[in-house]
C-alpha cells in the first residue's frame, strides 16, 4: 500500500511538473513564432506543400498498383479463357486422335523421328521421338475428363517403364485433366517425370514451345504448391 501511494504521489508530481513546463514553454513558443513570423511562415508553407505532394504521390502510387493488379488479374482470366477455348477441340478428340495430336505438337516444336504407338500394351510409350538436342522423348498421353485427376497408380506405371523399358532422357506425362494428385505429382518430381496438366497443355496448344514448358513441371493447375520431393 505504501509503495502504491508513493507511485501515485510521483505521478501527480510529474504531471504537475509537465503542466508547469507547458505553461511556460507554450507562451514562449507563441511569442517566438510571432516575433519571427517572416521566417516561420515560409517553412510552414513548405512543410504543408510537402505533405500535400507526398499524400498525392502516395495516392497515385496506390491507384497505380491497384490498376496494375487488376490488369494482371484480367490478363490471367483472359489467358485461361483462351486456353479453354483452344482445349475445346482437344476435348472432342478420341484417345487415339489425342495421341496423334500430341505427336504433331512435338513435331511442331522441332522433335524428330516422332512415332505414335496407337495401341494398347505399349508400356506407357504412347509417343516416342527425339528433342532438337538429341535427347530421347517418351510421352504418356491420358485423355481424361477435365474434372478428373491423374492418380499415383497412373504415374507409377509410367515411372516403371519410361526409362527402364524405353530409355527416355525426357519422360513426359501429358493429360487433359486439371490436376495430378499430390502423391502422383510428388512421385513425378522425385523421379524426374515432366507432369503436364490441362493448363500447361492449353499453353502448348496455343503455341508455347515444349522446351519452355518442361521446367514448369506441374506448376499451377489447381495445386496450391508443389509437394516436397
Amino acid at each position: 500500500m505504501a509503495a502504491r501511494r508513493r507511485r501515485r504521489r510521483l505521478k501527480k508530481r510529474t504531471r504537475r511538473q509537465l503542466q508547469g513546463w507547458g505553461a511556460v514553454t507554450v507562451p514562449a513558443a507563441v511569442v517566438w513564432v510571432v516575433g519571427h513570423w517572416s521566417i516561420v511562415w515560409p517553412v510552414l508553407v513548405a512543410v504543408l506543400a510537402a505533405a500535400v505532394l507526398g499524400g498525392a504521390a502516395w495516392a497515385l502510387l496506390r491507384a497505380h498498383r491497384r490498376a496494375v493488379g487488376q490488369d494482371r488479374a484480367w490478363r490471367a482470366q483472359e489467358e485461361a479463357r483462351a486456353r479453354e477455348l483452344s482445349m475445346a477441340e482437344v476435348d472432342a478428340l478420341s484417345w487415339q486422335e489425342f495421341e496423334r495430336y500430341i505427336a504433331e505438337l512435338c513435331r511442331r516444336d522441332g522433335c524428330t523421328k516422332v512415332v505414335v504407338s496407337g495401341r494398347s500394351g505399349d508400356l506407357g510409350a504412347d509417343v516416342v521421338g527425339y528433342l532438337a538436342d538429341g535427347r530421347k522423348l517418351v510421352v504418356q498421353c491420358k485423355k481424361y475428363a477435365p474434372h478428373r485427376s491423374v492418380s499415383s497408380q497412373d504415374m507409377q506405371k509410367f515411372v516403371g517403364t519410361a526409362r527402364l523399358e524405353h530409355g527416355a532422357d525426357v519422360a513426359l506425362f501429358v493429360t487433359t485433366c486439371r490436376t495430378f494428385t499430390k502423391a502422383a505429382l510428388g512421385l513425378a518430381l522425385r523421379q524426374d517425370i515432366v507432369a503436364l496438366h490441362r493448363d500447361l497443355l492449353g499453353s502448348w496448344v496455343r503455341g508455347a514451345h515444349l522446351e519452355t514448358l518442361i521446367p514448369l513441371n506441374g506448376s499451377g493447375g489447381g495445386t496450391e504448391r508443389r509437394p516436397s520431393a
